[in-house]
């Protein structure tokens, strides 16, 4: 059973995570032979100020 982590910063839409889970479980399917129902995908909405790149903070 295939788990995607996906993290990013805040401010997607239902729709955009949806049509990006589909097209990740797609491609699961596709390179990994796994079935679409065995295949999770979490999304983890970050405030950007909680992200940091190299040594500083991004928000």
């Amino acid at each position: 059973m295939p788990m995607i982590r996906v993290e990013l910063h805040k401010g997607r839409t239902t729709e955009q995570k949806t049509a990006c889970a589909k097209d990740i479980v797609r491609a699961v399917q596709q390179h990994l032979n796994a079935p679409p129902e065995a295949t999770q995908v979490v999304f983890v909405d970050v405030d950007p100020a909680d992200w940091m790149l190299g040594q500083k903070l991004k928000g």
